[in-house]
């Protein structure tokens, strides 16, 4: 799943986003340009430094089941 970071991830909005990915069951990467993290680690997400207008991509160990993406959808971080 490809999405486009539409606020600055920092501290706080990086640890809400991690408490959100760690609910779900299985593995979650986030890839951006070279870089792969575990979505579900506040130093891996901060270490992506993610600006307005990067381009990111989820990539699930499973397929996530439709709450599980609109949980995170509802952060209002990406589009």
């Amino acid at each position: 799943m490809n999405l486009t970071v539409k606020k600055p991830i920092f501290a706080e909005t990086a640890s809400t986003f991690v408490n959100r990915m760690s609910a779900y069951e299985g593995d979650v990467l986030i890839k951006k340009d070279h870089w792969v993290v575990d979505a579900k680690s506040l130093l891996g997400v901060l270490a992506l430094s993610l600006q307005p207008g990067d381009t990111i991509e989820l990539d699930f160990s499973n397929e996530p089941d439709e709450a599980a993406v609109n949980s995170f959808r509802e952060l209002g971080l990406f589009e």
